[in-house]
C-alpha cells in the first residue's frame, strides 16, 4: 500500500531521472504548477481525472492515482527550519506578519485571507540589481462573524 510519502519520493525520482520541471508537469495536468507541485508534495490533492493525467505522464503506478487523490494531512513543524529558502519565509512572515494582519483587516475589515480558496504563483524578473523572485498570492477574504 503507497503512501503520499512514497508517491513523492517516486515523483521526485522520476522528475530527476527525466529532467522534468514542476511547470512540465503541471502542463501535463493543466493546473497551475503551485498547486500541482504541492499536490505532489503531498500537501493537496488532485481530482482523480488529473491525478491520473499526472501518473499517466510520469508512469507512476495506477495505484498513485488513489494517492494523489486522497485529502491530505497539513501538519508542518512549528520550529523554524534550517533550510534557508523555507527559513526567509518564516522570516517574512516574523517580520511583516503583524504588518500584513493590520492592512488586510484595515481594508477588508475583521477577517482572514483563504489558504483554502486561494491561488498564488512564482516567477523570476530580471532586475539590473540582481533578479528578483516574485511572490503573488491571491486569497478570498473571509470574515469573522458575531454570534
Amino acid at each position: 500500500m503507497l503512501t503520499k510519502a512514497d508517491v513523492t519520493d517516486m515523483i521526485y525520482d522520476i522528475k530527476r531521472s527525466k529532467g522534468l520541471s514542476w511547470a512540465a508537469m503541471a502542463d501535463a495536468v493543466g493546473l497551475s504548477e503551485v498547486f500541482v507541485t504541492s499536490a505532489c508534495l503531498g500537501m493537496n490533492s488532485l481530482t482523480e481525472p488529473k491525478a491520473k493525467a499526472l501518473v499517466d505522464f510520469l508512469g507512476l503506478p495506477n495505484e498513485a492515482t488513489v494517492v494523489l487523490t486522497e485529502f491530505p494531512t497539513k501538519s508542518f513543524d512549528k520550529t523554524v527550519p534550517t533550510d534557508p529558502c523555507i527559513y526567509r519565509f518564516y522570516e517574512i512572515v516574523g517580520v511583516y506578519g503583524q504588518t500584513l494582519k493590520e492592512l488586510i483587516q484595515e481594508k477588508g475589515g475583521d477577517g482572514i485571507m483563504s489558504a483554502i480558496d486561494f491561488d498564488m504563483s512564482v516567477e523570476k524578473l530580471p532586475n539590473p540589481k540582481g533578479d528578483r523572485i516574485e511572490v503573488r498570492m491571491s486569497g478570498k477574504f473571509l470574515s469573522y462573524s458575531a454570534w
